[in-house]
């Protein structure tokens, strides 16, 4: 054995390296004053979570114990150590209760000694160097990859003025809204379908694949001439646009643990951001400079590129790339045995993992009228401002709303960050902990929807930052009530939860066009805001009986 200055240890007459000794002795000293101690006299009452799990190594015996026992008992663990070929670079007792006392290491594996306490599961391993770097890879890869998705999704929305302009197409403003009335409707069912039928496929290969064919739809578009193909070619792309949020969702769910899934969830729901700025960018300007054609094909190429990339290096999850799976389920083994054996029925698994679940039908129609809410800001409030507030014209209106998804943003984000530290911080379900965060943002929400009804017309930069917090309140909710639908159901069903409550989502977002319009036509604008802010309530009351819900890990274990 090597030291890691370069010379060579010493060694004792059984061949075990001396500096390995050194290194030990102080971890030998700390857990024999623990073995010594009380729980280790009365383990039967007070140990007795130390022999629950199956990964735990009962170093501390039942039965009254003496000191010489137990050192005994250490110097075979001591031994086993250093027969194995690994650089434990910190051992250490943590917490408290000593519940748990790890070795993690740079090589080939990890000894860890755990207490079986409910909130155990939830707790977040010592990663090395090598898995932070693939796992930051992996994130960054679903990051773009979304994004472009989002490139290829807007593509239309701002080559559509170049097309209208080219007397060649024959199009009008009637034309371009045939052609983009179909894609919501593809979309919603699509998001539905792939998300259960994508339980049973590779999400790296979804993600990727779908990136490359709705790519290869973008550039199909910029080559066609007449209407009839347009249609066609975009509802191919509303179709495959469904590829992307399951796809997703199962690799966050499987790459980072609860604790901090939250603050990496809201960090990949700024993709929509990210798109949404680079297609008038990409997009516009390629179609302004070197024809309509290339307002369509630029997103695609970049589409393919990044499609191909993310088919060639993502993997699944940390198992597929050699590492162990960041949360462990006590039963792990005869799951994975069971997945083995047995091919995934679909219908099944969407059956009795997702439909058959009374909180996603909760979250489901908490996401409807989410979706309304949101729908109907975005839809209404130029009109709102125009027609109310005395706004000029549709660019000043534009101006005053246009912080909604910078909020939105900043308000996604720190949800997900509040809520990875609100279960960090105390006990009870990581589900339901979420679920209030939610609550408190809809709350918000409600109340600066009256602020905005209240506020006056000659304070813009007060309508402006309403606006603002509109967003911030939102986008909240948005987020963390898929996360939830992911972590309410196991790995092997989160594409059919996150597609099932997509889909909802969807239907309540085309509530909020023409009913709406009614509404606003017949009752006023007092009947619009009335109509927001009851969504926002009923939301929360299918919310609460969800306060105290577990993960799917929690349940398990």
């Amino acid at each position: 054995m090597r030291v890691k200055g370069g010379g060579r240890a010493s060694r004792t007459k059984n061949g075990h390296s001396s500096v390995g000794k050194s290194r030990f002795s102080a971890i030998m000293s700390k857990n024999y004053h623990y073995a010594c101690s009380t729980e280790s006299y009365f383990g039967k009452t007070t140990s007795s979570r130390y022999h629950k799990r199956k990964r735990v190594t009962a170093l501390c015996r039942c039965e009254r114990s003496s000191p010489s026992l137990i050192t005994q008992n250490f110097n075979k663990v001591y031994k086993k150590l250093l027969t194995r070929e690994i650089d434990y670079t910190c051992v250490k007792t943590m917490n408290e209760r000593q519940n748990i006392c790890s070795a993690t290491c740079y090589g080939k594996g990890h000894v860890f000694v755990t207490a079986a306490d409910d909130e155990s599961s939830l707790e977040l391993k010592e990663y090395s160097p090598q898995f932070l770097r693939v796992r930051m890879g992996v994130f960054l890869s679903i990051l773009i990859g979304y994004s472009c998705y989002y490139l290829t999704r807007n593509s239309l929305t701002f080559t559509a003025p170049a097309m209208v302009a080219t007397a060649s197409l024959g199009l009008d403003i009637t034309s371009i809204g045939v052609i983009t009335s179909i894609f919501p409707l593809c979309y919603g069912c699509s998001k539905f379908i792939s998300g259960v039928v994508g339980d049973a496929l590779s999400p790296s290969i979804m993600l990727g694949g779908g990136l490359v064919a709705t790519g290869f739809v973008n550039i199909m578009f910029g080559a066609s001439s007449i209407l009839p193909v347009f249609c066609v070619l975009w509802a191919m792309n509303g179709i495959l646009q469904g590829f992307g949020a399951p796809s997703c969702a199962k690799i966050l769910t499987s790459w980072f643990a609860s604790k901090e899934r939250g603050t990496y969830w809201g960090m990949w729901n700024i993709a929509h951001n990210l798109g949404g700025f680079t297609a008038p960018i990409l997009a516009g300007t390629a179609a302004r400079t070197y024809g309509w054609s290339w307002g369509l094909w630029a997103p695609g190429f970049v589409a393919v590129f990044v499609g191909a990339v993310i088919i060639l290096t993502l993997k699944d999850s940390p198992e597929a790339k050699g590492f162990e799976p960041v949360e462990n389920i006590r039963n792990d083994e005869e799951e994975k045995n069971q997945q083995v054996e047995q091919k995934i029925n679909l219908w099944e698994n969407l059956l009795h993992n997702v439909l058959s679940n009374p909180f996603i039908w909760g979250l489901a129609f908490t996401y409807f009228c989410v979706y309304i809410v949101r729908q109907g800001i975005t839809s209404w409030s130029v009109f709102y401002l125009i027609k109310e507030k005395g706004v000029i014209d549709a660019g000043a209106a534009a101006v005053r709303v246009s912080g909604l998804e910078l909020g939105g943003l900043v308000g996604s984000l720190l949800a997900g960050r509040i809520s990875d530290w609100y279960i960090a911080s105390s006990n009870g379900g990581a589900v339901g902990k979420r679920i209030q965060i939610v609550i408190g943002y809809l709350v918000g929400v409600a109340f600066m929807l009256l602020s905005f009804r209240a506020i006056p017309a000659g304070m813009p930069f007060l309508q402006a930052l309403i606006v603002f917090m509109i967003g911030f309140f939102l986008y909240g909710p948005q987020m963390l009530i898929g996360l939830c639908g992911a972590e309410i159901v196991g790995r092997r069903s989160v594409g059919a939860s996150e597609g099932f409550l997509g889909w909802i989502a969807y239907l309540g977002a085309a509530n909020a066009g023409v009913p709406l319009s009614l509404l606003v036509q017949q009752y006023g604008w007092d009947a619009f805001f009335l109509s927001l802010i009851c969504a926002c309530g009923i939301g929360i009351l299918l919310l609460a009986p969800l306060t105290g819900a577990k993960s799917y890990l929690q349940r398990q274990n």
